[in-house]
């Protein structure tokens, strides 16, 4: 199985080149980072062997004009250093920043690409959590994690190769616990992994209640169920908390650990330099450039343990947005185009069931030619919502085939099949943006007359200009500043402007009061004439004008007729409409 560090990496190749080029600046910087414990000790050799000194050797000998010498070469080093570290964190937070961005959107497409049916059993929290935290998360390891590895193995690298040169015998003392803390690394690392992965999932838990809370706050509140809902909340936050707590009593003691490893390293140099430096093994120089390297050594190993934890956290992230990217598309798409569609809508011995449940269409056929205004009617669970998602496809047929003017819709080009149907569904959804932007979503281009006209149909208008800006009021957070009959009067006209083949009306008067639908059907009749409609509703007052009425029990068609026809067979239609009338 590909690790999530693979992975990323996969992903990342576009970005490879700035990677390699921060990656350079980390190091570089690092190296010069290092550069002054090396000048303090040649400065100690100037004032201690003075004409003998390295700098000496190399042809400065007045001492004073080798401490000038050193002078300068600090500025440079200092320059040099300040300069990388600038490069590399520009470099790495941009970077952190686009992949951040890229692999949100491209997260977000391939779930929008997915669908119903390819949300499988995930919650709209989890999938909140994935988009956000675990995208979040990866963002801050690279915007610093990633450069504080490089960092650390740069240093090991560096005052490795410096205790080697100047003194080999010291070099084995102070290096002896070194693969032991590496090895602690990364034995830290396989431990503390399923804990960070067990804090992501509970974290997504948490998202979840908490999303479904503040959708549902009204109905909370309207059953006085606050307390029992504070309840529910503390019992995933703790939960959270719990799993959290479990990942951070190991994270805690990898820093104390490796602290007590490293200061083996660091006494051997101050006993064995020492003793070398009496006997004049090695320079008084020599000897304090190890010492200040070994210290640059011993810090940055202790936050080792916390770069991994930060590691840990992302990797877990990488792999729960990895596995959302993975997951295929239910729906293949066809490759066909959709052009001059006449609206002539066929189900072929359908058989269809929602994963986990009992079929709800079981060999269904049904013919809808083109033109004809269509009410399917029934109680609820008969199938009538399914027979639209199967029609947009949303969903596929387990067996059969839905057709539109003859040709498969698993051949059809998806986007191109749902831009020839028009839906209205009980349950509205506006954007962000103002009434005339939500109207026009789908035809963004077009002009205010036509976004007027479109309203006038829907009997939309007349409310829209009494509003404090008319078109331009902005309708707030999912439309809650407008009342349920006004939002699904603007889904209407959105609908309309579409000027669809096929028009889709779902329970698409539901919310609105008895006199503007009876104004409201009336411009449904005009909407209707020329194109495909169906009607889905319970109020049968609603499709008493269809061409046609079905009548669906238990995915399938029990009755079929007009209005007229329906009443006077006394069969389950009558029933419905004496049980809403007041005759039953």
């Amino acid at each position: 199985m590909t690790s999530p560090a693979s992975r990323l990496w996969t992903y990342a190749t576009p970005h490879r080149q700035t990677i390699w080029l921060a990656s350079a600046c980390s190091v570089l910087n690092k190296i010069f980072d290092l550069a002054p414990p090396a000048l303090i000790g040649a400065a100690v050799d100037v004032v201690v062997q003075r004409e003998e000194s390295l700098l000496g050797q190399m042809g400065i000998v007045d001492p004073k004009q080798q401490l000038v010498a050193l002078v300068v070469a600090t500025l440079v080093v200092w320059g040099l250093e300040s300069a990388f570290e600038y490069a590399y964190a520009v470099l790495w937070r941009n970077l952190a920043q686009r992949v951040q961005h890229e692999l949100r959107l491209d997260a977000y497409a391939h779930l929008q690409k997915l669908g119903a049916q390819g949300f499988g059993d995930r919650r709209r929290g989890n999938l909140l959590a994935i988009l956000n935290d675990d995208i979040n998360q990866l963002e801050r390891f690279l915007d610093g994690g990633a450069n504080d590895i490089l960092q650390v193995l740069t240093t090991v690298v560096i005052v490795g190769a410096a205790f080697f040169w100047l003194s080999p015998q010291m070099a084995l003392f102070a290096f002896v616990p070194v693969p032991l803390i590496l090895w602690g690394s990364f034995r830290f690392q396989t431990r503390i992994a399923p804990r960070y992965a067990e804090v992501r999932a509970k974290n997504a838990t948490l998202n979840a209640s908490l999303e479904n809370n503040l959708e549902g706050m009204e109905v909370i509140k309207a059953f006085a169920s606050e307390e029992r809902e504070v309840a529910r909340i503390r019992a995933a936050s703790e939960a959270y908390q719990a799993a959290n707590r479990h990942a951070i009593a190991l994270s805690s003691a990898f820093s104390p650990v490796i602290r007590m490893a490293v200061v083996i390293g660091f006494i051997a140099t101050m006993l064995i330099g020492g003793w070398l430096a009496l006997e004049d093994v090695i320079s008084a120089g020599a000897y304090g450039t190890l010492a200040f390297l070994i210290q640059r050594l011993l810090w940055p190993l202790t936050r080792l343990g916390q770069t991994f934890d930060l590691y840990q956290r992302a990797m877990a992230s990488t792999d729960r947005v990895m596995a959302l990217l993975d997951t295929a598309d239910p729906l293949p798409d066809g490759d066909q185009p959709v052009t001059d569609v006449k609206g002539a809508v066929v189900f072929e011995q359908v058989d269809f069931a929602y994963p986990g449940r009992e079929p709800v269409l079981s060999g269904f056929d049904l013919a809808i030619p083109a033109g004809q205004t269509l009410a399917v009617v029934g109680p609820t669970g008969s199938g009538k919502s399914t027979l639209l998602r199967l029609i947009l496809r949303f969903f596929d047929p387990d067996s059969g085939r839905v057709t539109l003017d003859g040709q498969d819709l698993r051949t059809l080009r998806a986007r191109e099949l749902r831009r020839s149907v028009g839906l209205v569904s009980q349950q509205v959804t506006l954007f962000p943006g103002t009434v005339r932007d939500n109207i026009a979503y789908a035809r963004p281009d077009a002009s205010l007359d036509e976004v007027e006209r479109a309203a006038k149909v829907a009997e939309a208008h007349e409310f829209i200009e009494a509003l404090p800006q008319g078109y331009d009021t902005v309708v707030g957070e999912r439309g809650e500043q407008l009342s349920g009959g006004q939002r699904q009067r603007i889904a209407i006209a959105r609908a309309v402007l579409l000027d669809p083949p096929i028009l889709i009306l779902d329970e698409a008067t539901s919310a609105v009061d008895n006199e503007t639908e009876a104004a409201m059907q009336k411009s449904l009749e005009q909407i209707a004439k020329g194109r495909t409609t169906l009607l889905v509703a319970h109020r049968l007052s609603t499709v008493r004008r269809a061409d046609r009425i079905l009548v669906l029990e238990d995915g399938r068609i029990a009755e079929s007729g007009s209005h007229e026809a329906l009443v006077s067979a006394g069969g389950l239609y009558a029933r419905l409409w004496a049980v809403q009338t007041g005759e039953a």
